[in-house]
Order: structure tokens, then C-alpha cells, then sequence
């Protein structure tokens, strides 16, 4: 799992061709890198949330309690494994008119390595001051779209034009999924406390 990783940061294009060729099942990505990755955003923003509070930078910390933070989180790492497996299937659907279309194992597993620099962002919800998330998150997205640049066209064995529409296309979708994906985490995450945005709804 560590190789990959350093391997996708320092030069992808060769790690891309490692992972090509590993041929890697939906249950071992899962279990030797997901699981592990996605638990980087959802412990940092746990500790983040429980312990120091969101804040804007300078004004009162919003903070959650231990056990609705427990619960969130589980939820939170739900939705990440979702995500992933959602991505891989979007992939798998659009690849339908290139012949050389992988299975859609292998395209969750592609789905699974490209989010690698977004977990890596994650950790700097420890200290969730909202401007310093957004920034990470903002580098994450950059990254992840340049790995899909990168990987596409020597994954589905596809001209680096036809790559480049693909990505783009993949990327759109996995854009609007993530900012889905994190409006719902910032609700979930402020339920705990009497300062959230949802009460408001209710006042």
C-alpha cells in the first residue's frame, strides 16, 4: 500500500503501470489500501471536531461531542467506501465504447488509486479551521485530476485525446460527488452541536 502511494505522488506514470499490471480485486484494494486511506480524513476530522471545534479563523470553535462524533464518523467512512465504488462503476460505464473496456473490478481499483492524494488532503481537517480544509481539498482535486490524466489512456488503452475526454468527463462527475460528499459531511458533522447550520432550519 506505502509503495503505491509514494510511488502515485513521485511518479505516477511508472506506478501506473505497476498497478496495470497487478490486476488487483475489488476486496484487496479494499483491505491493503482504502480502508486504511479513507480512515485518514474521517480520524483527523474526528480529532478536529471533538477536540479543537470548526472554526473561520478567529471566531468560537463549533465543537461535537465524543459520541455523536463516533457516529458521524462511522457514517463518514461509510460514504467514502460508497464513493469509491460509485466512481469505478462511473468509469466502467462511460469505457463502454472503447474495446479494450476493463472489468469493473478493475475500474473500481482505478477509482480507488486516484483517490489516494484526496485521503492524503483529509489530514488536515485535524486542525479544521474551514479556509485551510478548502485549500486542501482544492490540492487534492488538482492531483487526482492530473493521476487521471495520467492513468486513463495506458488504463483503457485509449489515445491520449480520447483519455483526455474521458477524464474530464470523470472528473466533472467526481467533482460534483465530492462537493455532494462534503456538504453532507460539514451538516453531519455540525448536528452535534447547537450552533449548526441544520438547526437553524428548525428555529
Amino acid at each position: 500500500m506505502i509503495n503505491h502511494v509514494w510511488g502515485l505522488i513521485h511518479h505516477p506514470d511508472k506506478e501506473w503501470r505497476e498497478i496495470n499490471k497487478e490486476h488487483e480485486s475489488v476486496s484487496h484494494l479494499y483491505f491493503h489500501h482504502v480502508l486504511w486511506m479513507a480512515a485518514i480524513p474521517v480520524v483527523s476530522t474526528f480529532i478536529g471536531t471533538t477536540q479543537f471545534g470548526w472554526t473561520f479563523g478567529g471566531e468560537e470553535a463549533i465543537k461535537v461531542s465524543f459520541m455523536d462524533g463516533l457516529g458521524l464518523g462511522v457514517l463518514f467512512y461509510a460514504l467514502i467506501l460508497v464513493a469509491v465504488a460509485m466512481v469505478g462503476s462511473l468509469i466502467h460505464w462511460m469505457a463502454r465504447h472503447y474495446p479494450n473496456r476493463p472489468p469493473r473490478q478493475e475500474c473500481i481499483v482505478f477509482a480507488g488509486y486516484i483517490a489516494t492524494p484526496l485521503f492524503l488532503s483529509g489530514i488536515f481537517a485535524i486542525y479544521p479551521i474551514i479556509w485551510l480544509c478548502l485549500l486542501a481539498c482544492v490540492s487534492g482535486v488538482v492531483y487526482t485530476g492530473y493521476l487521471l490524466y495520467r492513468g486513463t489512456p495506458s488504463f483503457l488503452g485509449i489515445s491520449h485525446k480520447q483519455g483526455f475526454i474521458l477524464s474530464s468527463t470523470t472528473l466533472g462527475i467526481g467533482v460534483l460527488v465530492l462537493e455532494a460528499l462534503l456538504a453532507a459531511v460539514v451538516l453531519l458533522w455540525s448536528l452535534g452541536s447547537e450552533h449548526s447550520i441544520v438547526w437553524h432550519f428548525f428555529q
